[in-house]
């Protein structure tokens, strides 16, 4: 293996030519006997997806999806959960040279219908649970522009399309197209402090940054048994669940269930799983709640990613599992950047509270909150990307079509912001702060405090709100709401449960507010800015 450097020089030279083709590099030039995709079920019954299957399934998609008209550059989005169908779905979308729209399954319908705003989706691909959500409705049209395709046959609407019932067998192969390393292949939408949700383009570039963390940030061997917890509905789970394992043709396992702490250690000792990355709400709610581990657990690798450690759940992870547990740093815009890499090139110390040093192919630097120079050796400031100085770089700007936000980059462009603060030391270690907006971190999720005011605010009682995260022991955060009533409404425990509903409802089932207090005002500023710094949930 060359050294890291020219390793990141060699993939940007597969990976960013006018014919780098997705489905050749994620599928098509891997061994077809090898093992893509394990899905398993919540009684941990099993089925294998080897890299042949893949590509024979994905190619016979691909036919019918371009028999619905889809074709180079077109979106279409997803509302499917971990598994073999949302691998053969992407995969058949990259052969036709189509852009994936990863959307999470525990979005409620308005919000789902505000990511598919964008005129050029053709095609919605759910499972039969998530079907309900694009029925016509406040949110969404009556004769909607995309065609709906469902992983079942039942209830088949008028109109719906399955995935079987697509796939034609005896349809000459599509040939896959060759796009380009500038070119889309991922659209995924992420959370913000306002406005609309932020459309990230992930171009085919962007490859040679995550095989750098599914290598270097994760070492991921040939030899080991690799599982993401994270949703491909974000990015985590989508950039190194799915997308970084078939790109290095390792084998991935897909868990078709919820999140239970029993069930988690059930798939480690039953698959013998060597190489785990999740979130640190995983690890905070088994040290919760199990009290033994099964011995067959055999772990060689744990990281962490989505939102900083505690040191009392680092050290329970060495004092149960007996390996240390890593911390990794990114987001949407980067993939992960930083971090305490497993990989015995660039292995990293274990300081204590730093998420550790820059990931091969990245320049993280700190820098100084008010002149935006790099700031002096241990001084606070804003964390930064060295854009002329990370070849792995490949965000430039938000989708215009779904999106007034500016890009977090300086005006010269040398530095792109991550909109995160904290230190850096001599040796290059990061220390992480804090946020310098007001994402909500919870359970690895970040969630627009934006999204949760907009669904409040449709209530009639509600006058203002403002939502803000307040620290919890197992999702590391949670969300609050402050909520100012109009003159006609009173503060009672329903009308609490009601705003709760409300948001499960009209943003997503994973972001309702856990705490809400009825206020007479909110804290402001003499020019009338909240003061978030004084928003806190009173401890009862």
């Amino acid at each position: 293996m060359p050294a890291p450097a020219q390793q990141i020089h060699d993939w940007l030279a597969t990976y960013d030519t006018p014919d780098t083709c997705v489905a050749h590099l994620l599928c098509d030039r891997h061994p077809a006997d090898t093992v893509a995709i394990t899905e398993i079920g919540p009684d941990l019954g099993s089925r294998d997806l080897t890299y042949g299957e893949l590509a024979r399934r994905s190619t016979e998609l691909a036919d019918g999806m371009a028999r619905l008209g889809v074709t180079r550059g077109d979106h279409v989005a997803t509302l499917m959960g971990r598994g073999a169908d949302l691998a053969v779905t992407a995969l058949a979308l990259w052969r036709l040279g189509a852009v994936h729209v990863p959307l999470f399954t525990a979005l409620a319908p308005s919000a789902v219908a505000l990511r598919l705003t964008d005129p050029t989706v053709a095609v919605v691909v759910c499972d039969d649970d998530q079907r309900f959500k694009l029925d016509p409705g406040p949110d969404m049209p009556a004769e909607a522009p995309w065609h709906v395709v469902t992983t079942t046959t039942a209830p088949l609407r008028d109109g719906d399309h399955t995935l079987t019932g697509l796939a034609d067998p005896s349809a000459p192969p599509v040939p896959p197209a060759a796009v380009g390393g500038a070119a889309p292949f991922i659209l995924l939408y992420t959370s913000g402090t306002g406005g609309s949700p932020r459309g990230v383009e992930v171009p085919v570039r962007a490859l040679a940054a995550f095989h750098a963390y599914h290598h270097y940030g994760l070492d991921v061997t040939d030899d080991d048994v690799y599982w993401n917890t994270a949703d491909p509905g974000w990015a985590y789970g989508l950039y190194y669940g799915l997308v970084a394992p078939l790109l290095a043709g390792h084998r991935t396992l897909q868990l078709r269930a919820g999140f239970d702490p029993e069930l988690t250690l059930d798939v480690l000792a039953t698959f013998g799983v060597t190489n785990m990355a999740a979130a640190p709400t995983v690890y905070r709610t088994l040290r919760a709640t199990v009290k033994t581990l099964p011995p067959e657990i055999a772990l060689r690798c744990l990281s962490s990613a989505g939102e900083p450690l505690t040191p009392d759940v680092v050290d329970w992870a060495f004092d149960t599992f007996g390996v240390a547990l890593r911390e990794h740093y990114g987001q949407s815009e980067l993939g992960m950047c930083a971090g305490q890499h497993h990989h015995p090139d660039v292995a990293t110390d274990l300081r204590a509270a730093s998420i550790g040093r820059s990931l091969p192919g990245w320049d993280m630097t700190v820098l100084d909150p008010v002149t935006d120079e790099e700031a002096p050796t241990g001084s606070f400031g804003r964390v930064a990307v060295d854009v002329a100085n990370s070849p792995a770089m490949w965000f430039t700007g938000y989708h215009a079509m779904t999106t007034e936000a500016t890009a977090p980059f300086t005006p010269d462009g040398r530095w792109y912001l991550t909109g995160d603060t904290g230190s850096q030391d001599e040796d290059g270690y990061l220390f992480f702060s804090a946020r310098d907006n007001d994402v909500i971190l919870m359970s690895g999720y970040r969630i627009g405090p934006a999204d949760v005011e907009s669904a409040l605010l449709q209530h009639p009682a509600v006058e203002e709100t403002v939502v803000y995260g307040v620290p919890d022991e197992l999702r590391g955060q949670t969300v609050a709401a402050s909520v100012v009533l109009g003159a006609d409404a009173h503060p009672t425990d329903e009308l609490a449960e009601e705003l709760k509903e409300l948001v499960r409802n009209r943003f997503a089932a994973h972001a309702y507010p856990r705490y809400v207090t009825f206020v007479t005002e909110l804290p402001r500023t003499p020019s009338g800015k909240i003061r978030r710094s004084r928003l806190h949930f009173p401890v009862r």
